[in-house]
C-alpha cells in the first residue's frame, strides 16, 4: 500500500473465486435484498407501537427509506439501467421519506379515534 495514499474507508475482502458473470452484468450483490428486507422489518412501526411512534418524523422517514431500498433491490429493478417498476416505487418511497424528514408531513391521526 502506498504510504501517501489516503486509507480506504471500506476494506474489501479478496474474492475467493471469480464471479460467474462480469461485474457490469451482475445483479445486485448476493444477499443485499434480504439484508434490506431485514432492515425494513426492524424499522417498520408495528401495530402495537403505532400510537407511541407515529409522530416521530425521523422514524417514519427511516421506515419509508428502508422500504425504498427494498424496492430498488427488487427483481424488476436492474442495477444496469434507469427504468423499471421497482425503481419508480423506490423513488416515490424516497420522496415520501424525505418529506417526513423535512417536516413536510405530519401524522393525520388515527381514523379509529375519530380524529
Amino acid at each position: 500500500m502506498d504510504p501517501l495514499a489516503p486509507p480506504r474507508p471500506v476494506t474489501l475482502l479478496p474474492e475467493t473465486s471469480p464471479p460467474a458473470v462480469a461485474p457490469a452484468n451482475r445483479p445486485w450483490p448476493e444477499g443485499s435484498r434480504e439484508l434490506a428486507e431485514e432492515l425494513h422489518r426492524l424499522l417498520a412501526i408495528e401495530e402495537r407501537d403505532w400510537h407511541a411512534l407515529k409522530a416521530q418524523k425521523p422514524r417514519r422517514g427511516a421506515e419509508q427509506i428502508a422500504a425504498a431500498l427494498v424496492q430498488l433491490l427488487s427483481a424488476d429493478s436492474s442495477p444496469n439501467r434507469l427504468a423499471g417498476d421497482g425503481q419508480a416505487r423506490s423513488i416515490a418511497l424516497l420522496e415520501h421519506g424525505l418529506a417526513w424528514l423535512k417536516g413536510d408531513l405530519k401524522d393525520p391521526g388515527c381514523p379509529s379515534h375519530g380524529r
